[in-house]
């Protein structure tokens, strides 16, 4: 068996729990298949260590009734200022042309009283950090909606007036066929990855890595939490990162496959997989978990340590050179919009005759 074999076994045995971590068992796989599945693995790990970004997939509650649904459609569309794009691809703003939607969600399919027991739609965002181009956000927000919501009549809304452009989505939750929506942890993560997956379809950076292959402790809190915090009504402290057994064996899992991983690129034949091992070990290095772990205990992950203390110089400055980056994407999305806001163009798009939609 060739040694690039042998990495390529590594890399799908321990990238695969590192980056699905639902699929526990790995079935062998012939030559073509498992290189192509090692390829598929290589770019998952480029995309984490060049820290590219990663998608955001929120789910937000729904209305009960449609009184609540129509408060949430005013407030995602400005009143009807904002154009808004339905499941059908239509594209259209106005407060007319709100109402005309809300009386078809109404009446078609189960009737929608004004108050109802249980919820008729659920509210979702779809979000890129700020520096992202906010018109593929949309062209690819509307691609994962009609893959993941097929069958479910939506409303879609792109929204530039932060820096970080993101599109709500209103879905009524009963389909044309009867069934309510799902949305459960297994959901959203599906839908993270499409997400992402329609981004780079279109050239935009994107990935849907879980946490603890990032080795990132934050901790993401509700809304409420957040306004209770700050109205001094929250009894119990929030804390701002994760802790517990249960996190500590996620993270030191994903620290175990990312070991695997490094030693198999190190070993390699291949040069680009040995400068990719580089990269692995200084993004580990760079990883809030492995920071917390050496903050906690100086005297853990001894190999880290000497790593760190041998290319230190190099860390740190390809730290700088992201911030940079990043700093320089948040310039140029402020100075978009900025653009958009004294030109009155948010969210809007040039339509031809015929009616399609061109985006500016």
């Amino acid at each position: 068996m060739s040694a690039g074999r042998n990495v390529d076994d590594v890399l799908v045995q321990w990238g695969d729990r590192l980056f699905y971590p639902g699929n526990r068992i790995v079935k062998p796989l012939h030559t073509p298949k498992l290189t192509a599945r090692a390829g598929a693995i290589r770019n998952r790990i480029v995309g984490v260590v060049r820290r590219a970004p990663q998608v955001i997939v929120k789910t937000g509650g729904g209305g009960k009734g449609m009184s609540a649904i129509h408060d949430h459609l005013r407030y995602i569309t400005r009143n009807g200022e904002l154009e808004f794009e339905d499941d059908r691809g239509e594209v259209r703003e106005g407060k007319e042309a709100l109402l005309d939607l809300e009386r078809q969600w109404r009446y078609g399919g189960a009737f929608i009283p004004n108050i109802s027991t249980r919820q008729e739609s659920r509210n979702l965002m779809l979000a890129m950090p700020a520096g992202t181009d906010a018109q593929g956000v949309r062209q690819a927000a509307r691609e994962c909606a009609r893959t993941v919501l097929a069958g479910y009549r939506y409303v879609m809304v792109l929204h530039t007036h932060q820096t970080s452009p993101h599109v709500h989505l209103c879905v009524k939750n009963q389909s044309i066929t009867g069934e309510r929506l799902s949305i459960g942890p297994p959901d959203l993560k599906r839908w993270r990855a499409t997400f992402a997956e329609k981004l780079r379809d279109r050239g935009i950076e994107a990935e849907a890595t879980p946490q603890a292959a990032r080795g990132a402790t934050r901790k993401f809190h509700t809304l409420w939490q957040l306004k209770a915090r700050d109205a001094g009504r929250l009894s119990a402290k929030i804390h701002e990162t994760k802790s517990g057994p249960v996190v500590e064996k996620t993270l030191g899992d994903a620290l175990e496959a990312w070991s695997n991983i490094l030693v198999a690129l190190r070993e390699s034949d291949r040069h680009d997989d040995r400068d990719l091992a580089t990269q692995v070990g200084d993004f580990l290095c760079r990883t809030p978990y492995v920071r917390e772990v050496l903050r906690r205990d100086p005297e853990a992950m001894p190999g880290v340590r000497r790593y760190l203390e041998d290319n230190r110089g190099r860390i740190e400055e390809s730290e700088r050179s992201w911030r940079r980056e990043r700093a320089a994407a948040l310039e140029r999305a402020t100075s978009v919009e900025r653009g958009r806001q004294s030109n009155g163009l948010e969210g809007t798009t040039q339509r031809t005759q015929t009616g399609p939609e061109i985006v500016r």
